[in-house]
């Protein structure tokens, strides 16, 4: 189950609409599989970090057995190899910073906004 504070992108309008809007804030993707258990792992990891302290971030799951063009979207349009789970940290349409497998973690995505200018 996600938690509320989650959205999915099931379609490549939804992830149009979401870079758009990376513009006022950072975006996250995080590309899920739940038959892989590194990505299980990693997604639990990123469940309990977002049930914390309210973020001023935009997450979004993408799951990707169910939304496979939105998960070949994202591959082809910033030219980064699809891989699960992999999080992508994207502002003003840009990806920023990306991680996969043990990369794709919730210590990892908060280091990454960080680093982002204030």
């Amino acid at each position: 189950m996600l938690p509320t504070s989650l959205r999915t992108l099931s379609t490549v309008d939804e992830l149009e609409s979401a870079l758009v809007h990376s513009s006022e804030r950072p975006l996250v993707i995080f590309k899920h599989s739940p038959t892989c258990g590194i990505s299980a792992q990693a997604f639990e990891s990123v469940s309990e970090w977002l049930a914390g302290p309210m973020l001023s971030i935009d997450f979004v799951v993408v799951p990707v057995q169910a939304s496979r063009a939105v998960s070949t979207e994202l591959a082809q349009r910033f030219a980064i190899r699809h891989e699960s789970p992999q999080a992508m940290v994207i502002v003003d349409g840009r990806v920023v910073w990306h991680g996969s497998h043990y990369r794709a973690t919730a210590g990892s995505i908060a280091a990454a906004l960080d680093k982002l200018p204030a």
